[in-house]
C-alpha cells in the first residue's frame, strides 16, 4: 500500500487535465461583437450545440453557436466518451415505470445515434480513434445477478443484442455480466471539432468567448439572446444546449434536475487492455475502456460520483481509482486524471425537446446521466426533426414537459429538500473570524460579518472571493481535487479568482 500511495502522491505533482483536450488543438473562434438575425441561436458549444448545428446546417438553417468559453471544453471534453446503448441497467427498471413504448423510443434513439456517427465517421473518413467494441455491465455481487439477467431479457425484447456472460477477459470474479454487442467508444473531441470545421463551411457561425446572460420572447417568437457584452441575437427557435439552462423561465429547470461529479484517470500499464467497455452494476462505480495514444495504448478508469459541492477530500476519488487501477494492472504511470460533471433528471431520462408548450419555438437539451454521447446525438437529431419537420420518433419519451411519476415526484422532493438543506446549513455554519491557509489550500473565514473564501496559490499570493453563489445565494464549499469553489444547490464552479467554470450562474463571484 505504501508504494501505491506514493505512485499517487507523484501523479497530483501536475493539475488536472483531461487526455481528450490535451490531445487536439485548441479554437479560436471570433467573440460576438455585433447584433445578429439568424433562424436558430444555440447557446452552448458543447457536443449537444455542435451537433445540432452541424445538422441544422445541413438543411440549409442559418445557425450561430454562442458559446460563452471555447468550443468543446465543458462536459464533452471530460467524458469516457463510449457510444453505447448501455446506460446502466435501465431497460428493466424504466419499462416498469414508463411501459414498452416509451422505452422502446429510448432504446432506438440511442442505437439510432451510435449508428449515425458511425456513419458519419466513415462517410467523412473523419479521424477520431473510432472503434466498434462490445460493451458490459458487470456484477461480483449475486445481489444483481437477477438484475442482470433481468436487464438481458428486456434490452433482448427491444432489439438489442444481448446476451448473459458468466466470464471477463478482465482479470476480475464476476458473478454474471449483460453483453449490448456492436457498440463502440472514440475520441470525442476529434469527432466533434470536424464537425465544428463542417459548420463554418456550410456558412454557420461560431461565437467563442461570448456569454448568454438572457433570453427574451414570447409565444412562438422571434426570440431574442443577449450577451453578457450586451449583443443580441434575435432567432426563430432558440437551443438551450448549455448543459444546464442558465434561464429560470419557462420550465424551472433548475428544480427539476440535480448535478454529480465523477472522476477519471489513464493509466499507463504494461498488461494488454483485452478490448471491450465496461462498468460495474454496483457502487462504488468502475468504468474501463482503452485509451489509443500516440505513445501506445492507456487504460481509461472512470468512477466515484458525487453531489457537486459535497464531500470532503476529493481528491481522494482519485486515489480511490488509481488503487484500483493498481488492483488490476500493473500500472508504470498516471499521465493524466480530471473530473466531470452531468445532470441528472427527475426520472433518469434526458430532457429534450421544447421548453415547455407556450414556447414551442424554445428548446432544451439536458440531464444525461453520465450517458451523453449517444443522448447529445439524440438531441441533435430530434431537434433537427422537431424544427425542420415539427415532430420526431422519439419525442415523447424524452418530451421535457411530460407527466410526472411518482417516483420522479419523490425525487423532486428529495433533491430540492436537499438544495433548501444546504442553503440553510450554508447561511447557518460557523466559520472562523480568521484562517491559515496552507499553499494550494482553500479555506473558509469571516471578515466583517461577510464569508470570504481564501485561497493560498504556488508563489504564495492570496486569493479571496466571496463565497455566496451568484446564482441562487448558497454557500459554496471548497474543493480540494480541483481548486474550485462549488455549489453544493445548483452544481455552479468557480475558479480561485471567481470567474465561471460551470453554470448554471452567468455572473461571477465577487473578488474581495
Amino acid at each position: 500500500m505504501g508504494d501505491k500511495q506514493s505512485t499517487a502522491d507523484k501523479r497530483f505533482i501536475n493539475p488536472p487535465i483531461s487526455y481528450w483536450i490535451a490531445s487536439t488543438p485548441g479554437t479560436n473562434y471570433p467573440a460576438l461583437q455585433e447584433d445578429l438575425k439568424v433562424d436558430v441561436a444555440i447557446v452552448g458549444g458543447g457536443m449537444v450545440g455542435i451537433t445540432s448545428a452541424y445538422l441544422l446546417s445541413q438543411e440549409g438553417l442559418k445557425v450561430a453557436v454562442l458559446e460563452a468559453d471555447q468550443i468543446l471544453l465543458g462536459t464533452s471534453a471530460h467524458t469516457t466518451a463510449k457510444l453505447t446503448s448501455q446506460h446502466g441497467l435501465i431497460y428493466a427498471q424504466l419499462q416498469k415505470k414508463l411501459g414498452q413504448e416509451k422505452i422502446k423510443q429510448y432504446a432506438e434513439a440511442n442505437e439510432s445515434a451510435l449508428r449515425f456517427v458511425a456513419k458519419l465517421v466513415e462517410e467523412q473518413q473523419i479521424d477520431c480513434d473510432f472503434s466498434w467494441q462490445p460493451a458490459y455491465i458487470y456484477t461480483e455481487s449475486d445481489d444483481y445477478v437477477q438484475k442482470i439477467e433481468d436487464e438481458v431479457k428486456a434490452a433482448s425484447e427491444l432489439g438489442i443484442k444481448a446476451s448473459f456472460e458468466k466470464k471477463l477477459e478482465l482479470p476480475i470474479q464476476i458473478r454474471g455480466a449483460v453483453r449490448f454487442d456492436q457498440q463502440a467508444q472514440f475520441h470525442s473531441r476529434k469527432y466533434l471539432l470536424a464537425l465544428a470545421q463542417k459548420i463554418v463551411d456550410k456558412g454557420g457561425s461560431l461565437f467563442e468567448q461570448t456569454r448568454v446572460v438572457d433570453l427574451g420572447g414570447e409565444g412562438e417568437g422571434p426570440y431574442t439572446v443577449t450577451t453578457a457584452a450586451g449583443n443580441k441575437v434575435t432567432a426563430t427557435h432558440v437551443i438551450m444546449a448549455a448543459h444546464y439552462p442558465f434561464n429560470f423561465f419557462p420550465g424551472l429547470y433548475f428544480t427539476r434536475i440535480y448535478t454529480e461529479r465523477a472522476y477519471a484517470v489513464v493509466a499507463k500499464a504494461q498488461e494488454k487492455f483485452p478490448g471491450g467497455i465496461y462498468i460495474n452494476a454496483e457502487e462504488p462505480a468502475r468504468s474501463l475502456r482503452s485509451l489509443p495514444t500516440t505513445e501506445g495504448e492507456r487504460i481509461l478508469i472512470v468512477g466515484e460520483k458525487h453531489k457537486t459541492g459535497q464531500g470532503e477530500n476529493l481528491r481522494k476519488h482519485y486515489e480511490d481509482l488509481m488503487d484500483f487501477a493498481e488492483q488490476l494492472f500493473t500500472v508504470e504511470d498516471f499521465p493524466y486524471r480530471w473530473s466531470a460533471q452531468d445532470c441528472t433528471s427527475l426520472d433518469d431520462i434526458p430532457y429534450i425537446g421544447r421548453m415547455s408548450a407556450r414556447s414551442p419555438n424554445l428548446y432544451v437539451a439536458t440531464g444525461f446521466r453520465k450517458w451523453g454521447m449517444t443522448n447529445s446525438t439524440v438531441s441533435g437529431l430530434l431537434l433537427r426533426d422537431l424544427i425542420v419537420k415539427g415532430e420526431s420518433p422519439w419525442e415523447e419519451v424524452y418530451d421535457p414537459s411530460r407527466m410526472t411519476t411518482v417516483s420522479s415526484a419523490t425525487q423532486f422532493l428529495v433533491q430540492n429538500a436537499d438544495v433548501a438543506a444546504n442553503l440553510i446549513s450554508g447561511k447557518l455554519k460557523s466559520v472562523p473570524e480568521k484562517v491559515e491557509v496552507e499553499t494550494s489550500e482553500g479555506k473558509v473565514e469571516k471578515k466583517e460579518g461577510q464569508r470570504v473564501g481564501v485561497f493560498k496559490d504556488e508563489q504564495g499570493r492570496l486569493h479571496t472571493v466571496d463565497t455566496t453563489c451568484a446564482h441562487l445565494g448558497c454557500e459554496l464549499h471548497w474543493n480540494n481535487a480541483e481548486h474550485s469553489w462549488d455549489c453544493p444547490c445548483h452544481g455552479s464552479r468557480y475558479t480561485v479568482d471567481g470567474e465561471i467554470l460551470e453554470g448554471p450562474t452567468v455572473k461571477p463571484l465577487k473578488v474581495l
